[in-house]
């Protein structure tokens, strides 16, 4: 009994040293940048001394309404680019992923092209498109008699674009991973659907979007965090105007931290985007494991 003992605090052990490196990076690069930005946002802040303000910066957050603008407008963002995403990327994904090899290659590689390019490139691409004065789209606009087209200056149309353009240079890894785990589908299941004179789209509805649960899961919480880190393009298209129309919690932050030197108040913006992405994924991840 003493020797199993024994052996089977080794093998423990043994495990416990194999994840040490990754653990440590782990704790060093997640949990505690979360555990300082929680500490940070209970402070005011300068570059020589830091003060114990208690929850004053989440009252200063709660009493600026660019912050409740920046919260409505970053939900409203996380909605739609993760509805469009999904549904898009569904809708392709079952379109081809039993065609020819080739044409199925050569729909991801289209797709995927977007990822690849930088945010930043893709942003002042879309800048050049839809500049009001020399702009393709509003020459285009021009030359049919509609005369100049500022989308990006308008309030109605800011965020519609900007999510247009989130989406569209995201989709492609969506419809990555949904042919990846199509393909991984048993031909077993098709068959039987096959013989039974299922339609394609009951094939679909109770085939392949219930197999690929676990890449919805995934796709969607990926994208909930990348939305709520859009940055770059608000950054490029609209500085966060026309009159705050467009900023979200990511800029807000930024502006607090960098323009007005608010570490605290930028920390305390922080610490709600956390809670945020904890409120809108865990429910996707307790779905996955009740699921499985």
């Amino acid at each position: 009994m003493k020797l199993l003992r024994n052996s089977y605090v080794k093998e423990n052990i043994t495990g416990y040293l194999f994840i040490l490196p990754q653990m440590l990076v782990f704790l060093a690069f997640l949990v505690y940048p979360i555990l300082e930005g929680i500490r940070l946002s209970l402070y005011r802040i300068n570059y020589e001394s830091e003060k114990f303000v208690g929850l004053d910066n989440y009252a200063t957050l709660f009493n600026d309404p660019v912050f409740f603008k920046a919260l409505f407008n970053t939900i409203v963002f996380v909605v739609f680019i993760v509805i469009l995403t999904v549904g898009f990327a569904l809708f392709v994904a079952s379109a081809v992923f039993d065609k020819n090899a080739k044409y199925v290659s050569f729909i991801r590689g289209s797709y995927y092209v977007p990822v690849m390019v930088s945010m930043v490139v893709m942003s002042m691409v879309w800048s050049f498109l839809l500049n009001p004065a020399n702009g393709l789209i509003s020459y285009l606009s021009r030359d049919i008699g509609l005369g100049n087209v500022n989308l990006l200056g308008n309030q109605k149309t800011v965020l519609p674009v900007i999510i247009f353009v989130t989406f569209a240079t995201n989709v492609g890894q969506a419809i990555i991973l949904y042919i990846a785990a199509m393909i991984g589908v048993s031909k077993d299941l098709f068959e039987a659907a096959e013989i039974d004179g299922a339609s394609r789209w009951q094939v679909i509805r109770k085939i392949l979007i219930p197999s690929v649960g676990p890449s919805t899961t995934y796709i969607t919480i990926i994208n909930i965090i990348a939305v709520l880190k859009i940055f770059v393009v608000i950054q490029l298209l609209t500085g966060g105007g026309p009159n705050n129309s467009s900023v979200t919690l990511m800029y807000y932050l930024y502006n607090n931290a960098f323009k007005y030197n608010q570490l605290g108040v930028a920390s305390a913006v922080g610490v709600i985007m956390f809670i945020v992405t904890l409120l809108l994924s865990v429910p996707q991840l307790r779905s996955m494991v009740k699921d499985k």
